[in-house]
């Protein structure tokens, strides 16, 4: 008969033990994530629930105390090898992107990541986890207390575990299945559940993904396709931004110093062209991209569905294609991001993070950059996708002085609270961290010299504090302000590609502009014509017409409203 913790009663530092052990394996990397910066404490409390439910067995059960924390720790403890060291190489959790690449690698591929990264301080990192998680089982003892106690405690763990379940049904309604997806989703950051819920997520969406691209695969051509350069060798770029407005760049006058160093680039590059009157016509990542990267728009939003994307066109035409991410890759809102990357003939996920809440800088395209920059291929077309200035702006910037100048009321002519001057701030500074990684791509295009040309746009905007009265954060295409809908449009040309084509697109920069209609000003920067083509849509062609502005959801009868008559 086991003894009772020595002298039969309850032992208050068995009980911190026992929790200590139980939540080491899950809580010990969501601590480091808090403490670091790395992203908020959400996934700490949730790991601490989702941990504190093997108390329960061990309260019922304390003569099996030892043997349930052995296979605990020898199972919980093992796999949470996986997420520790996934995070000690990327600096990201472990999420259903992860199994996304790793299903996406061949074996080189994967012979090529281990040789890389079994490092010594690899190997120290996890010895030491070991070693911690050895030393807390050690100090495993049971724990005796009262009938009346142990069924308390267990009754309100598991209350509180599946209270996220009852939430969802109960006050918001929603769906048994949407609300257990829910409780699923608080329960990525605990061991097993974040390997578990990764793997279905993954199934999940990659299914979702492959329905829509064998849909794809349907599609027709582009009728009538011409290419006015031939087979001259040649590399065209489009950058994606990011949650970026255009009226807190310094280059579009804004009166902060947010683009030193993309207005130093204009100023050493005269054809650099910035255009000064673009919008967006939504306000969110995925609904912008079904229109700018295809041939829908506000009048045909469900088009994307139907006919080809610019991927295809550009295939199509004999271009080698690439696509190069820092955004998430395989969440259920993503998966239309996935389904556009997947039509490129070569991909890089840089950003594989559970969290997008979570510090993965944009300076992580660089390399793959580079690398597609020197593809043997004669003709090639790239798309890099930033994650930009995205919410929640502080994690978008390395916490250096160079990317944090602004700090205080410098330069404000209006009255922001404490809180809300500390977002102001930080957007200031992902705006100018974010000027940092697009001027570094131009230059990098630039010191490449190759034939062709780099076009940079954000998707949408972001009112931060900006619109009086200096209450609202974020988008909302059902409440609008200007400020969500205005973006950066820039163009760089190599000199070889201007010798051939036409350098007056400074005369075009105030025109007013969609990027609805940028699959038909990118058809006519390259020199592509077809039958759907209108050139009366692309902002770079003689034959321009400006038209209404539509912004909104189309889907609803009364959604759509034209961006010139906002009046804030």
């Amino acid at each position: 008969m086991q003894k009772l913790d020595n002298s039969g009663s309850f032992n208050w530092r068995s009980l911190i033990y026992v929790i200590l052990f139980f939540c080491y394996f899950s809580c010990s990397l969501q601590l480091y994530i808090v403490l670091s910066g790395h992203a908020n404490f959400i996934g700490l409390r949730d790991s601490i629930i989702y941990s504190m439910i093997w108390l329960v067995p061990v309260l019922f059960f304390p003569r099996y105390t030892k043997k349930i924390a052995t296979v605990y720790g020898i199972i919980i403890g093992g796999l949470s090898l996986i997420s520790i060291g996934y995070f000690t190489i990327y600096r990201q959790e472990f999420s259903q992107s992860v199994f996304f690449v790793m299903a996406e690698s061949n074996y080189n591929e994967s012979h090529e990541f281990i040789s890389q990264y079994l490092s010594i301080k690899l190997v120290i990192v996890l010895l030491i986890y070991i070693l911690l998680g050895f030393f807390l089982w050690l100090k495993v003892k049971p724990i005796y207390v009262k009938n009346m106690t142990k069924w308390l405690v267990s009754i309100f763990i598991v209350v509180y575990a599946l209270m996220p379940l009852c939430i969802g049904v109960v006050i918001k309604k929603m769906s048994f299945a949407q609300a257990t997806q829910h409780l699923q989703e608080r329960m990525e950051t605990t061991v097993p559940w974040q390997l578990i819920n990764s793997y279905l997520a993954y199934r999940s969406q990659l299914s979702n993904m492959e329905n829509i691209l064998n849909h794809l695969q349907t599609l027709p051509k582009f009728e009538n396709l011409t290419d006015a350069n031939g087979d001259t060798p040649r590399t065209l770029v489009l950058v994606i931004g990011e949650s970026t407005t255009r009226n807190r760049m310094g280059i579009y006058g804004y009166e902060r110093n947010t683009t030193p160093l993309i207005e130093q680039f204009k100023q050493d590059n005269p054809d650099f062209v910035v255009f000064n009157d673009v919008v967006s016509s939504r306000p969110y990542t995925i609904e912008i991209l079904q229109q700018a990267l295809t041939l829908a728009d506000e009048q045909n939003p469900d088009l994307y569905l139907s006919k080809p994307s610019l991927i295809h066109l550009m295939k199509q035409a004999g271009y080698k294609t690439f696509w190069i991410t820092n955004q998430q890759t395989m969440t259920k809102r993503n998966t239309m991001l996935t389904m556009f990357s997947k039509q490129a003939d070569e991909q890089f996920y840089m950003n594989n993070d559970r969290n997008q809440s979570s510090r993965q800088y944009d300076s992580s395209v660089f390399e793959p950059f580079k690398k597609v920059l020197h593809d043997p291929a004669e003709k090639k077309f790239i798309v890099i996708h930033l994650l930009g200035t995205h919410m929640k702006y502080e994690l978008r910037y390395p916490q250096s002085t160079d990317y944090q100048r602004f700090n205080n009321r410098s330069d404000l002519a209006f009255k922001l609270d404490d809180d809300k001057l500390k977002v102001y701030n930080s957007y200031d500074n992902a705006i100018t961290y974010n000027d940092f990684v697009t001027t570094k791509l131009f230059n990098l295009f630039k010191d490449s010299q190759e034939n062709g040309f780099m076009l940079y746009f954000s998707d949408h905007g972001e009112d931060v504090y900006q619109t009086p009265p200096h209450d609202i954060l974020g988008r909302n295409e059902k409440a609008p302000t200007k400020v969500m809908y205005t973006v950066p449009f820039m163009l760089w040309q190599s000199p070889k590609w201007l010798a051939s084509h036409p350098d007056n697109y400074q005369s075009y920069v105030n025109r007013k502009f969609s990027t609805q209609d940028l699959i038909h000003t990118w058809s006519d920067l390259a020199g592509l014509s077809y039958k759907s083509y209108a050139p009366e849509k692309s902002i770079v062609n003689p034959k321009f017409e400006q038209s209404i502005r539509w912004i909104g959801d189309p889907h609803d009868k009364k959604g759509l409203s034209d961006f010139d008559k906002l009046t804030k």
